[in-house]
């Protein structure tokens, strides 16, 4: 337990987990297995009031903080890393239109993204286009009070059932990254078509789909901030705040496999004792508890940084991202490791927290970018500090 969470985040924690107990652990193995839209958890996250949290008051929301966000995600995944997607899916999508829109696009939108009646997609990758955000194909062209947009985008959470997306594509190529301009797309809007449904090895209740945009025309004003080129300073930016909460995921993922695998290893007998008295697996699930609250521990950290109005948090955001999913990822192996032959069966639960697991080393940035942003302002820092040596 933190004890530095305030009364506030011990309310929105308690309220999750509640919830991920009620609504979302009874239907989490059937959803995951058929692959289907949990819609009973989605009216459920409604009614709990939790999708207004991340949203201004004036717009229908509760204006709670990031790391509020983080302790019902995490509290969500515990149950089902798919789930939470599903959550967070959400809060990505509607990050750029909150923080970047203009206010009558604030207007028309927030209110019913925070009532959760409109779910969200955030369409960034293409098939070629995935860690290399800059080299986008899909083409945006005015055409006087409209714009028309052509291409494919890839790996789109939320599928046919988002009614609004954050589309970002280019006006110009050659500009790179300078041409980028997100665009707010609704799923009524004509040329606009959901392709190919993945089939997925985790999070399988959320679908994700490719995005077909075929002379797709909206109205000009759906330009996000209503100035062009500001789309992948819009992407990055948004990435930064979204990082903390797949922390947050990675996290829980972690937290859930360990829980089953030490209620497993204190009931499963062997050699007329429970395993948790052999130390080989005392030494693992002391491994797993510490580099699982670490992982907590800087997921806070960035959130709190956040919360307080820090301006640079993309280091920090990858600190926690690519820590946590790590964690995660061996957490929940190892976890695997100490149900036996029964960890990979789909009749225990800790395979499908493995698979689960996986794709938070992967999304909103691989853990290999992660290393690369770290890397590059360490770096910088360091020159910083050499040059200001060497003048004084």
């Amino acid at each position: 337990m933190d004890q530095l969470l305030s009364e506030q985040n011990r309310q929105y924690q308690a309220r999750a987990r509640e919830l991920a107990r009620t609504a979302g652990a009874p239907i989490a193995v059937e959803y995951d297995r058929e692959a289907k839209y949990p819609w009973p958890f989605i009216e459920a996250l409604r009614e709990s009031g939790l999708t207004r949290i991340w949203f201004p008051k004036e717009y229908g929301g509760e204006g709670a903080g990031v790391l509020d966000m983080c302790l019902v995600v995490e509290e969500i995944s515990r149950v089902c890393g798919g789930l939470a997607t599903t959550y967070l899916v959400n809060a990505l999508g509607s990050r750029p239109l909150l923080t970047f829109g203009t206010e009558e696009q604030k207007k028309k939108y927030l209110p019913g993204i925070a009532s959760g009646e409109t779910l969200l997609g955030f369409a960034l990758s293409e098939r070629a286009s995935g860690s290399d955000a800059g080299s986008l194909t899909c083409s945006a062209r005015r055409d006087g009070d409209h714009w028309v947009l052509n291409g494919v985008k890839k790996w789109n959470s939320n599928g046919q059932y988002a009614s609004l997306n954050t589309v970002f594509a280019t006006v110009d190529r050659a500009q790179r990254t300078r041409g980028v301009c997100a665009f707010l797309v609704e799923k009524t809007d004509p040329g606009y078509r959901v392709g190919k449904v993945e089939d997925t090895m985790g999070i399988r209740c959320t679908p994700i789909v490719e995005l077909h945009l075929e002379d797709c025309r909206i109205p000009a004003d759906r330009l996000l901030g209503g100035v062009e080129g500001q789309g992948f300073k819009q992407a990055m930016t948004t990435l930064d705040f979204g990082r903390p909460t797949v922390a947050a995921q990675a996290v829980g993922i972690a937290q859930g496999a360990l829980d089953h695998a030490l209620n497993y290893a204190c009931t499963r007998e062997q050699f007329g004792k429970p395993i948790s008295s052999l130390q080989a697996l005392q030494f693992m699930l002391a491994d797993m508890d510490t580099l699982t609250s670490a992982a907590r521990e800087l997921t806070h950290n960035v959130a709190r940084a956040i919360d307080a109005g820090a301006s640079n948090v993309g280091r920090l955001a990858s600190h926690a991202k690519v820590f946590a999913s790590d964690t995660a990822m061996k957490v929940t192996t190892d976890a695997v490791q100490i149900f036996g032959g029964y960890g990979f069966c789909r009749d225990y639960p800790v395979e499908k927290y493995m698979r689960d697991a996986k794709i938070t080393q992967i999304y909103e940035g691989t853990n290999q970018i992660q290393r690369v942003v770290i890397a590059r302002d360490l770096i910088k820092s360091a020159e910083r500090a050499l040059a200001s040596v060497s003048t004084d």
